[in-house]
């Protein structure tokens, strides 16, 4: 009876250990000049020089608040939103990390070898690779250039939709 009580504990505790590794290893690595812990909102306040990065993804900015239960971000001033080799900016951003997309808004920019679009926002999805540019859109697709107030863009693919 002993033996089995100390296999069940045994595997039990490598279960949890495994789990808690998983988890450690979801949460992204954060740092900025300061920061603190909104009890009220359960969100980590963050100023100066903001770093976020995920095993994929790293997002920079000025200020940004951070849930890291729900893997949500709202970044302001001079955002940077980097993945593969695509890089996003804009004036504000707010991420759901769990929902796997992006809102960047003001002065927004996609920059990828051979394209560059500007918008007043943008919205990525992460699932679909597909990022829609909203108002004011300008694009720069190989020395050629297009304007619209909507466009969509297929980042997989490299084509506007």
């Amino acid at each position: 009876m002993f033996k089995n009580s100390f296999k069940i504990i045994g595997l039990t505790s490598a279960l949890l250990l495994l789990l808690a590794g998983a988890a450690f290893a979801a949460k992204p690595s954060i740092t900025s000049d300061s920061n603190y812990l909104d009890i009220n909102t359960g969100c980590y306040v963050l100023e100066g020089n903001v770093r976020i990065e995920t095993s994929s993804r790293l997002i920079t900015a000025d200020k940004a608040r951070v849930n890291i239960t729900s893997m949500e971000v709202w970044g302001k001033g001079h955002i940077t939103v980097h993945q593969d080799d695509l890089t996003f900016t804009g004036d504000s951003v707010y991420v759901d990390g769990n929902g796997k997309s992006a809102s960047i808004k003001g002065g927004v920019s996609l920059d990828r070898e051979g394209l560059s679009i500007t918008a007043d926002s943008a919205k990525y999805d992460w699932n679909s690779k597909v990022a829609d540019f909203f108002d004011n859109v300008q694009v720069n697709a190989n020395g050629e250039q297009s304007a619209a107030e909507h466009i969509s863009y297929d980042i997989r693919n490299n084509k506007i939709l």
